[in-house]
């Protein structure tokens, strides 16, 4: 006798259901990302609010070990109507850039203790930098050149300006004298956050020292490892 066949339109039906709900996920997905960016929230008499339109809490582990602050200038131009209307835009505005060094990446293999010179090294991963901050609503210079500046044209001067504000801000934040500023900086402050710890646990006379990346002598460098970090803070040494 053979054996019994499963009902196949059923089977059709739920594929066809399930298809039918993922792409109802996917379009309110699209859609909801189209409101996000491109929809302009209104009151019922059409007049736009101002209000969140979508927040985002995301926890991190980064930390800020310096900053970079300063007016940073900005200038941008545009052309149109075949070259008869030309513009030009120059903004002065406040500008910051932070350093980080991110905790997360130093996990116990980045510890190492010399028991004879009592020194903690640690391996720390290098600074980084965070993306600039212009504000441009103070700036001290916004001038805006031309015989007649269209909305297009307007508006195209505005996002060179904040573009090339950022560009300007990120490019004197990675010149290696402000990189080497950080990194000493952030030195101090590992050094003193992490030695904190030693301290509160009566663990006097012990330097804790910060390595950087480029400062390792890589793979033929020899670390005391007698004694684990963890034995360290406990005070089992």
């Amino acid at each position: 006798m053979a054996e019994p066949q499963p009902n196949r339109p059923i089977a059709t039906l739920v594929a066809a259901i399930i298809a039918i709900v993922f792409a109802v996920v996917i379009a309110k997905v699209g859609y909801d990302k189209y409101s996000e960016k491109y929809v302009v929230e209104r009151r019922d008499d059409g007049v736009a609010i101002d209000r969140i339109v979508r927040a985002t809490f995301t926890g991190a582990s980064a930390l800020k070990v310096g900053s970079l602050s300063g007016t940073v200038q900005s200038t941008a131009s545009d052309v149109r109507g075949f070259g008869m209307l030309a513009s030009d835009k120059v903004v002065k505005a406040p500008f910051s850039v932070d350093y980080f060094v991110d905790l997360a990446r130093m996990d116990a293999s980045k510890y190492r203790w010399n028991q004879a010179d009592r020194v903690l090294t640690i391996m720390a991963p290098d600074v980084t930098v965070g993306a600039p901050n212009v504000d441009e609503s103070v700036t001290s210079i916004s001038e805006t050149r031309g015989l007649f500046v269209t909305r297009a044209a307007a508006e195209a001067l505005a996002r060179q300006v904040s573009v090339g504000a950022r560009r300007t801000a990120t490019s004197e934040a990675r010149k290696p004298e402000r990189i080497a500023a950080a990194r000493e900086n952030a030195q101090r402050a590992l050094a003193k956050l992490l030695g904190a710890p030693l301290e509160a646990a009566g663990i006097g006379n012990v330097r804790v020292a910060i390595v950087f990346p480029f400062e390792r002598a890589g793979p033929d460098d020899r670390w005391d490892i007698s004694t684990a970090p963890e034995d360290v803070i406990a005070n089992r040494f």
